[in-house]
């Protein structure tokens, strides 16, 4: 079986049996694919050990694409590895960070994975803790008031959006694919998909890529998150948050 469920930002309650009791009838070889801000990988806390461990231990294994909510200096040294026909990061024996532009042939359907999105809740700036007159800055923004800033190192990385390394991987993948995969599998949406959802949306460099293979792959089914809502946008195009969806029996 394989389930898919949107972010998560580090809080993992809804894996617990109560919610989600179709694990009992799951294995190692059944899947949970969270689509980015997975959120825990972020500052390496005790706490966080914790809800890691008690992830690694639920029955099925754990899958995910990366947000713009993530640790990605954490992520990067996490090793490498080959598995299921792309490259993944281990961060427990039960949990993998599927890289970007990566396909993978799980139970006879294949995945393109193609993680990040721009952060938008950074109106108030983005601070860098080595700047001389940083903690003017903060104290400024918390005296006015202002929480939506983020802080690069400790809650926003560049890394956020692909490389250019990246995109080239992606197409490589794609072209090996001859163009097609059953399931697509990224945090933000393709910019013409973002658009139906808010006709005012600004795209950037990524959801343009997207649009790209929008345009040019055939494919079954393209799952995001991001948006902290769940709707099915159309046939093909569903946008998850909270709720949990299942794939494959």
């Amino acid at each position: 079986m394989i389930f898919a469920t949107g972010d998560c930002h580090g809080d993992f309650q809804r894996f617990g049996s109560k919610y989600f009791p179709q694990q009992k009838g799951m294995g190692r070889d059944d899947y949970m694919i969270i689509l980015g801000d997975f959120g825990g990988v972020w500052n390496g806390s005790s706490e966080e050990r914790k809800r890691l461990d008690w992830l690694n231990e639920k029955p099925f294994t754990t899958l995910f694409v990366s947000g713009n909510h993530e640790n990605y200096w954490m992520l990067r040294e996490l090793p490498v590895e080959d598995w299921h026909g792309g490259r993944v990061q281990r961060v427990r024996p039960n949990i993998l960070y599927l890289m970007r532009g990566q396909l993978y042939d799980i139970e006879g359907r294949t995945f393109f994975s193609m993680g990040g999105a721009t952060s938008h809740d950074v109106e108030d700036g983005i601070l860098d803790q080595n700047a001389p007159d940083f903690r003017t800055q903060y104290l400024h923004l918390l005296l006015e008031g202002r929480r939506r800033f983020r802080i690069i190192g400790k809650s926003w990385w560049p890394e956020e959006l692909p490389s250019n390394e990246e995109y080239a991987a992606a197409l490589d993948t794609l072209e090996r694919a001859g163009w097609k995969a059953d399931y697509v599998l990224t945090h933000c949406a393709p910019t013409s998909i973002a658009r139906q959802m808010n006709r005012h949306y600004q795209p950037d460099k990524l959801t343009d890529f997207l649009e790209t293979v929008e345009q040019r792959l055939e494919f079954g089914c393209w799952l995001f998150g991001h948006y902290h809502a769940n709707r099915a946008i159309d046939k093909k195009h569903i946008l998850l948050y909270e709720d949990i969806v299942q794939l494959t029996e």
